[in-house]
C-alpha cells in the first residue's frame, strides 16, 4: 500500500479525504500544522505527501522549502483557487503537482497514482532500461540517476521524468501534450503552466551548451525540444 502523509489544519477536510484514500488502498497519516509536516515528511515513512498552502506554525510554501533542502519525496500542493502565486512559488521550490482547494477527491487519487507510478523506477528496470546519453547529459532509468558532465543532478521525480521523456525523444519536438501524458502522467489542462514551470526549473539545474543556449529548447506554440548538440 502507499502512504500518504496529509498536511492540513483543516481537520473535516483531511477526515474525508483520509477515508477516502483509506478506500482507494492508501496508507494515509495526518498531520495538522507545517512544523509537525515537514518533521513527518523527513521521517522517511511516507511515499508522498499532500501539502497545504495556509498552515499554522509553518506556512506550506516554508514547510515545501525545508523537506527539499533534505529530502525528493514527491510532494502535491493544495493551493488556493485561482491563488497563482503560491502555484508558481510551490513549483518553483519542487512541489510535484498542485491542486487547487476544494479539490475532488477523485482528482486528488489520480493524480497521486500519476506522482508514485513515475516516482519509483518499475521492477527489474536497472537491469532491463538502457541508460541513455545525449550530449553532456546521461540517465539511468533503473536507479533513477542523471548527470551533467558527471556531476549528478538533484530532480525532483518530476522534472527526472520530463528529462526521461525528452532524451528518449532527443532532436524532435516533443508537444506539450504528449510531454504533460507521458511525464506528469495526466492530460495537459487548459491555462495550466505548471508544466511550464517544471521545465524552467530543469533548464536551470542543466549547464548550458557551448554557444550559450540550453539543452531545452521551447518550440513556440508546439512544445519542447531537447538538443544533441555537445
Amino acid at each position: 500500500m502507499n502512504r500518504v502523509l496529509l498536511i492540513d489544519d483543516d481537520t473535516e477536510l483531511t477526515e474525508m479525504l483520509s477515508d477516502y484514500l483509506s478506500a482507494e488502498d492508501f496508507t494515509v497519516q495526518a498531520v495538522y500544522d507545517g512544523e509537525t509536516g515537514v518533521e513527518a515528511a523527513l521521517s522517511g515513512q511516507h511515499d508522498v505527501v499532500v501539502l497545504d498552502v495556509m498552515l499554522p506554525r509553518l506556512s506550506g510554501v516554508e514547510a515545501l522549502r525545508r523537506i527539499r533542502q533534505q529530502s525528493r519525496v514527491p510532494v502535491l500542493m493544495l493551493t488556493a483557487k485561482g491563488d497563482d502565486v503560491d502555484r508558481i512559488v510551490g513549483l518553483e521550490l519542487g512541489a510535484d503537482d498542485y491542486l487547487p482547494k476544494p479539490c475532488n477527491p477523485r482528482e486528488l487519487v489520480a493524480r497521486l497514482r500519476a506522482i508514485l507510478r513515475r516516482a519509483v523506477a518499475p521492477a527489474g528496470a536497472a537491469g532491463g532500461v538502457e541508460d541513455r546519453v545525449v550530449g553532456r547529459i546521461s540517465l539511468q532509468p533503473g536507479r533513477r540517476v542523471a548527470c551533467w558532465d558527471g556531476q549528478r543532478l538533484d530532480l525532483t521525480s518530476t522534472e527526472f521524468n520530463i528529462l526521461d521523456t525528452l532524451m528518449r525523444h532527443a532532436g524532435q519536438v516533443v508537444s506539450k501534450a504528449d510531454l504533460s501524458s507521458e511525464a506528469l502522467g495526466r492530460e495537459l489542462e487548459r491555462y495550466d503552466r505548471g508544466l511550464d514551470m517544471h521545465v524552467s526549473n530543469l533548464r536551470r539545474k542543466l549547464g548550458s551548451l557551448a554557444d550559450g543556449r540550453s539543452p531545452i529548447q521551447t518550440v513556440r506554440g508546439v512544445g519542447y525540444q531537447l538538443l544533441q548538440d555537445e
